[in-house]
């Protein structure tokens, strides 16, 4: 391995450590879903796919998991944690298909002596008899040694003495964790060093947590201080504060260190959004790489600097990974913003239409009014009573209607490009009702292509009252292209309905 180019292996724990997560657990179907993700798209080189001996629902996912790998050719990057329990875990894994097991060993002489009641000569025992029957059934072992850090501050002696017994074994990778997330950087680097001087022929691997919000920052210590993998997982998830997330690791080593990974990067915003759609924790707009706001240039004077030489640009270009940059709209983005927004509809104004454009802007951002790119031709109609943007689509009424024991209900006149329909349907909700009875209309009527809904999200104000407004963000998908339209009402349906009728005129 070139030291300056190294080349990093990365086992995504999404499966295991990150649905140690609380409030987080995938169903079978879901963690198929995510390993093939992982896998096919990301091209991670190993997964931890779940815990030996947790429960049935965790067997049946492992081991529909390995059906799929076994089929595809990717059985041997598949893990599963096991214990030194001598005969249980082993058959748990060969039972569920699995070939690799992650050995959970004790790093440090507190967890060995506390936890087990046990000496470093009777846990080495213990070790090497799971090993030696593991090995018999056709499995290959990696170990950790949990508590490592620990280990390596309070007891190295117990660390050396364990890792010179063990290296003695069918043991293909030693793995670190920072069980606890106590260390930091150069506490990685000199552990790490120590480790591989003392072992140069072994495989490392380093698992951080992020209780000290250091995760990235300790993984790439341990990169500069040699280990050849890391443990990362989708989003951060992971127990307590969280992994490192891949995301952000992925970026850091090439940008910052020249090192090599088999990572898709265009793939990491997809896969990231499947995850926070299956495990319900919502990833924060200014989360690094895959946060809705990290490509979104906000000041004005920013816009302005990459209109006349990319000035306010850096080696995290959004397009690596499948996303473009955004110019916000609001009291501070200025009509370098409005520009770049504009330019992306098509649409020019003069000097005076933009001075009025952009007062109407930062008089709705001091409201704090979420102002959206597809805002921009109402706000422009609305500012300049411009002919040419009066509304294609109106909706001219409806009537929906929810009674207990049957489906929703939705009847509706609307007019399109001068013309009248009229169209009634049922549906899983008033708002679902409402979209049938409108495909109705493109489909059966106009024989058009009705627009995918790909997102819907709703937020209102804060303080729990009944009566305030309910900000409805929908994100469509059409003609290859993504865009999002809002409403504002203080009902949810009519909220939702505003933002359809916005999107129909957008398509018109």
């Amino acid at each position: 391995m070139n030291r300056n180019h190294p080349e990093i292996e990365i086992m995504d724990t999404t499966l295991r450590d990150g649905e140690q997560t609380g409030g987080v657990a995938f169903v079978p179907h879901e963690k198929l879903m995510i390993a093939r993700l992982l896998l096919e798209q990301l091209k991670v080189d190993r997964i931890e796919v779940g815990s030996a001996r947790v429960s049935d629902g965790e067997f049946e996912a492992v081991k529909i998991i390995c059906d799929w790998a076994r089929r595809h050719g990717y059985l041997d990057r598949v893990e599963v944690l096991a214990f030194v329990d001598h005969t249980t875990s082993v058959d748990w894994a060969v039972d569920a298909g699995c070939k690799v097991i992650n050995l959970l060993c004790k790093g440090s002489e507190k967890h060995c002596r506390g936890q087990l009641g046990k000496s470093l000569e009777e846990h080495i025992e213990d070790i090497t008899a799971t090993i030696n029957y593991a090995t018999t059934r056709g499995l290959s072992v990696n170990v950790y040694l949990e508590d490592w850090s620990n280990g390596m501050m309070a007891s190295p002696d117990f660390v050396f003495g364990l890792t010179d017994a063990l290296q003695r074994l069918p043991i293909k990778r030693f793995m670190l964790p920072d069980t606890l997330g106590i260390l930091q950087p150069l506490q990685v680097i000199n552990f790490m060093r120590r480790m591989v001087r003392r072992y140069p022929k072994l495989h490392f691997d380093f698992h951080a947590h992020n209780d000290y919000d250091l995760a990235v920052s300790n993984v790439l210590g341990a990169v500069l201080a040699g280990c050849h993998g890391l443990h990362t997982t989708i989003n951060g998830l992971g127990e307590r504060a969280g992994n490192a997330p891949l995301a952000s690791v992925q970026a850091i080593l090439k940008d910052h260190f020249g090192a090599t990974t088999h990572i898709d990067e265009r793939k990491l915003n997809d896969v990231s959004r499947v995850v926070e759609s299956y495990s319900g924790i919502s990833i924060p707009p200014n989360k690094p790489v895959v946060g809705d706001s990290v490509f979104t240039q906000v000041a004005g004077i920013h816009a302005d600097g990459d209109n006349k030489n990319n000035l306010y640009c850096n080696r995290l270009l959004p397009e690596r990974f499948g996303r473009k940059r955004e110019y916000a709209l609001g009291k501070t983005s200025g009509k370098a913003n409005i520009r770049k927004n504009l330019e992306d509809l098509g649409l020019h104004l003069d000097e005076e239409a933009m001075r009025k454009v952009t007062d109407r802007i930062i008089e709705l951002g001091d409201k704090k009014e979420l102002v959206t790119q597809e805002d921009l031709p109402y706000i422009i109609s609305d500012v300049l009573k411009h002919v040419d943007m009066e509304e294609k689509v109106r909706l001219l009424s409806y009537f929906v209607t929810l009674t207990y024991g049957l489906k929703p209900m939705a009847t509706l006149k609307i007019e399109i490009n001068g013309q009248e329909f009229e169209a009634s349907a049922s549906g899983d909700g008033q708002y679902d009702a409402f979209v049938r009875a409108l495909r109705k209309v493109y489909k059966d009527r106009l024989g058009r292509k009705f627009p995918r809904l790909l997102n819907y999200a709703v937020t209102i104000p804060p303080g729990g009252r009944t009566d305030a407004f309910v900000q409805t963000v929908i994100t469509w998908s059409y003609e290859d292209k993504e865009f999002r339209t809002r409403g504002l009402d203080a009902d949810q349906t009519e909220a939702a309905i505003k933002a359809t009728i916005k999107m129909l005129n957008i398509i018109e």
